[in-house]
Order: C-alpha cells, then structure tokens, then sequence
C-alpha cells in the first residue's frame, strides 16, 4: 500500500524521469526570463509610465504619489515638447519672411531685366541673330557643372545683294 501510495502521491508520472527534466528545464527558463525582466526594468527610464504599472504598491497613497510624480514629470516633457514646437514654427516663419523676400525682389529684378531687353531689343541690328530674343532663348542651354546658361555667340549675319 506504501509502495502504490507513493507512485501516485507524485501523480500519474511521479517516476517519469523525462518529465521532471522538463519541468527543471521549464523553471530555469522562467527564471532566467524573470531576471532579464527585472535586468530590463532596472536599466529601463523610470519615468515611464510602464514603470508604474509594473510597481506593486503598499498603499493607496503611495500609487498616487508615484503617479503624480510621473504626472509631474510627463507634463515638464510635454511643455518642453511645446516649446520646441513654438521655437520651430517661429523659425519657419522667420524664413518664410525670407523666402517670401527674397521672391519679391527677385521678381522685381526680373521685371527690371525684361524692361531693359524690350528698350534695348529695338536698338539691335536687325542682322545679328540677337534681334530675335525668343530664338536666342530656345537656343539657350542649361550648364549643370558651371550653374550658368550658355548662350549663342553673337553673330551678324551680312547679305550681299547680287
């Protein structure tokens, strides 16, 4: 009776030798895993909030103060965070300002330019190739490497009457 009362005290499979490893196996593993957890939480920011729900508490008042010291520090970051963005879209506005500037006289300097092409255009030889701006400007190229248009030589072209 001994004998049969200690082979099932332990279970079905109390002798299993198999099983028993695997269970130590399984509980190592368990706490190797809980120690990389409390590793991980340690080296974790502690103002997180996981940190909180993480925390067993001994009492009400406790839980509340941890929580309002996370509050606390939860709204210095959200205000820091605020403050960046208000320097940011200030900055861009800046230069906007800038850019918005910038375009203005450029425009102005290009309506100076036109002015200038349009009196002076009547003033060239209507045999040279520069007579004709809008060929002059189909002509034209873009270089890449110099930042600059290249544009044709001027040329007068003579006809001889026969």
């Amino acid at each position: 009776l001994q004998m049969l009362e200690r082979q099932v005290v332990g279970g079905e499979q109390a002798k299993n030798k198999d099983l028993k490893e695997k269970r130590k196996r399984r509980k190592k593993y368990a706490d190797e895993r809980r120690m990389q957890l409390v590793v991980a939480l340690q080296q974790s920011n502690e103002d997180s909030s996981d940190w909180v729900l993480l925390n067993v508490y001994d009492s009400i008042q406790e839980e509340v103060r941890a929580k309002s010291k996370l509050l606390e520090k939860m709204q210095e970051k959200l205000r820091a965070a605020e403050t960046e963005i208000k320097d940011l879209q200030s900055e861009f506005e800046l230069e906007k300002i800038d850019y918005l500037g910038t375009i203005r006289r450029l425009e102005r300097e290009l309506l100076l330019f036109q002015q200038l092409l349009d009196q002076v255009q009547s003033l060239v030889r209507r045999d040279c190739n520069y007579s004709n701006l809008e060929k002059i400007k189909r002509e034209s190229v873009w270089d890449e490497e110099t930042g600059c248009w290249k544009i044709p030589e001027p040329v007068i072209q003579k006809t001889r009457l026969p």
